[in-house]
């Protein structure tokens, strides 16, 4: 077992245990059911990450087939362009035409050196760029959970636990005690990271600027969220030493 990085069946049983947390805790509540679909889409993106690190191999098939035509297009030139050419350039006689044969020569190796390297560039491109499209999507789709994370909590207010609180008809039907409110949040709390947890498991396997900059944009968005959430969590916990003393 590596302990350098993050070991993605060990994200995935956390989460799936975190669901049976809150059914048990909150049956029937839909933030369980926002646990169960976090699973799913953390073991689909699982697989992608181990398909995203095996390399393309018809890339790899077109770069070889690529280097080898390059270089049998290297052996004709070098055959065409013959010896006694250059050795006509120190000796009286055909210079000229002994040059011309010589700049020929370069000018077809250069061109095909061109044609090889704007070959291998578009195949070795296409994969990074395919692999950071599929990475992406994923993140993207992580980033929209943790806003549906976040929409569970913003509706459970500490301060509805407070002596002589009141309603309204359009207040949240939702009365917890404040156990109960402290375990729901630190549940979407612990949520949040998870889903930072399987974004990082993107940067760790797929080295793209662009991903490892979303994925650091998805951290600091959970982290922010979950910053809030603590703050309730802290403001319970104050009520309730009120309460107490």
């Amino acid at each position: 077992m590596s302990y350098h990085a993050i070991n993605a069946d060990h994200v995935i049983a956390t989460i799936e245990r975190l669901e049976k947390r809150i059914s048990e805790r909150f049956p029937g509540r839909g933030l369980a059911r926002v646990c169960a679909d976090f699973a799913a889409v953390a073991r689909r993106d699982r697989d992608k990450v181990r398909e995203l690190r095996k390399p393309y191999v018809w890339v790899r098939a077109g770069v070889g087939a690529i280097l080898v035509l390059g270089a049998l297009a290297i052996a004709f030139l070098a055959k065409e362009v013959k010896i006694p050419s250059f050795v006509r350039l120190i000796q009286p006689g055909d210079e000229e035409g002994a040059i011309f044969d010589l700049f020929q020569g370069i000018d077809s190796a250069v061109n095909v050196v061109l044609l090889l390297g704007v070959g291998l560039f578009f195949l070795l491109r296409h994969e990074e760029r395919d692999k950071q499209r599929l990475a992406l999507e994923d993140l993207y789709e992580l980033r929209s959970l943790a806003h549906v994370i976040d929409m569970h909590q913003l509706t459970k207010d500490p301060t509805t636990l407070l002596a002589g609180a009141t309603s309204t008809p359009s207040s949240p039907k939702d009365h917890m005690t404040a156990f109960e409110l402290v375990r729901y949040l630190d549940y979407c709390s612990e949520m949040l990271s998870l889903v930072a947890k399987v974004g990082a498991l993107y940067a760790q396997d797929v080295r793209d600027p662009v991903v490892i900059e979303i994925v650091s944009d998805l951290e600091a968005t959970t982290a922010e969220m979950s910053r809030e959430i603590w703050q309730k969590i802290q403001l319970v916990q104050q009520m309730d030493l009120v309460r107490a003393g």
